[in-house]
């Protein structure tokens, strides 16, 4: 199973005017692109020092309690650089969030995106890849020396997504737009609850590359669960990448330290 992600630039999106007190609640979302246009437009505010205030009174904490109702689910990296709940300008309770070096996906990972899209019914799945991504540049510059069986597991599966060409591996940015579409690939291959929400378009799947300085976000056209087109080589970003790429075989879990 393959398929594309194709990158682009959030369109700037105009809001007609600004609360001063604490963000309202979103209405209960319902669709999937409903979901993605609530991510977009936080992000407009964050790129613009323009984040609303979000609630985290006890009240809210209170709700909360009694059940969660997130709107859309984020795998992304475990840097320090990369919070998605400020990057989207949400409060608690609206994004499943899943962070892990380099966004490597395996069974318990898989398993919570699964409950999260069938068991809480989430609409929209983005993975998201950074500029500047310490995972990915370990892994295209890795010599083949060990680093112990933890750091050698998530370099092996990083480098699954990003072995192309000796140029591709050497612009840092296409080798993380590589592992994102890699990702996303190895979810829907592995998963055939996620194919099954996306085939009868009840879960939208996309891409995203998150810049650190302009706190920009680019979110790719949406997966398909399906073989990609075959295409010409791509030119260099920001057009789409390439495609279509292998599913990377499942690695056995990481022995302990």
């Amino acid at each position: 199973m393959t398929l594309r992600v194709r990158l682009f630039m959030v369109a700037v999106l105009c809001c007609t005017a600004w609360s001063v007190g604490l963000a309202e609640t979103p209405a209960p979302v319902r669709t999937p692109r409903e979901a993605l246009g609530l991510l977009k437009v936080g992000n407009d505010r964050f790129i613009r020092n323009a984040s609303a205030p979000v609630s985290l009174s006890a009240g809210t904490r209170e709700e909360l309690a009694k059940g969660q109702r997130p709107w859309a689910m984020v795998l992304s990296c475990a840097d320090s650089r990369v919070p998605p709940e400020h990057i989207f300008n949400v409060g608690l309770g609206e994004l499943f969030v899943i962070r892990t070096a380099g966004q490597v996906m395996d069974k318990s990972i898989l398993a919570s995106l699964e409950s999260g899209a069938e068991h809480l019914h989430i609409p929209l799945m983005v993975v998201m890849g950074h500029e500047s991504c310490d995972a990915v540049h370990a892994a295209t510059t890795h010599k083949g020396e060990p680093l112990g069986p933890n750091l050698d597991y998530v370099v092996k599966a990083i480098k699954v997504g990003t072995s192309r060409t000796p140029a591709e591996r050497t612009e840092l940015r296409t080798a993380i737009l590589a592992n994102v579409e890699q990702v996303i690939n190895d979810a829907l291959t592995g998963s055939t609850v996620l194919r099954r929400l996306v085939d009868t378009q009840k879960l939208l799947v996309v891409g995203g590359y998150y810049e650190l300085a302009s706190g920009r976000v680019m979110f790719s056209e949406p997966a398909s669960s399906g073989p990609a087109p075959k295409t010409a080589p791509a030119p260099k970003p920001p057009a789409p990448v390439r495609g279509p790429v292998a599913a990377r075989e499942p690695a056995p879990a990481p022995a302990g330290n």
